[in-house]
């Protein structure tokens, strides 16, 4: 009973976490500068930044800067616009004609 509480509180936590996260340790040191590892570019401590995959930045974590649809329509599709970051649901015999999304993840 005892372990009860502390696995009903890590299994809720579970559930807040962003899979489309990850961290990158900072080497010690007095830096004043860390890089992109996707796009080569340097950025000051402290900065945030958008890079060419879509994930938003900071010098210690980058996370997918969108969502991933995963329930609509069956006569829609999932189509990722990597200008935007977005993707976009549309009827697949029809791009003009956006389509419900009822689940997502991301």
């Amino acid at each position: 009973m005892k372990y009860l509480a502390p696995a009903l509180l890590l299994w809720c936590l579970v559930s807040l976490s962003n899979a489309q996260c990850f961290f990158k340790p900072l080497p010690p040191g007095d830096q004043t500068h860390c890089q992109d590892d996707v796009d080569m570019t340097w950025h000051p401590l402290g900065s945030h930044w958008r890079n060419s995959k879509c994930m938003d930045c900071d010098c210690s974590s980058c996370c997918a800067a969108y969502y991933i649809p995963t329930q609509f329509p069956s006569d829609c599709v999932s189509v990722f616009d990597p200008t935007a970051c977005e993707y976009i649901v549309h009827k697949k015999n029809d791009p003009s004609e956006i389509c419900p999304i009822y689940s997502a993840v991301g």
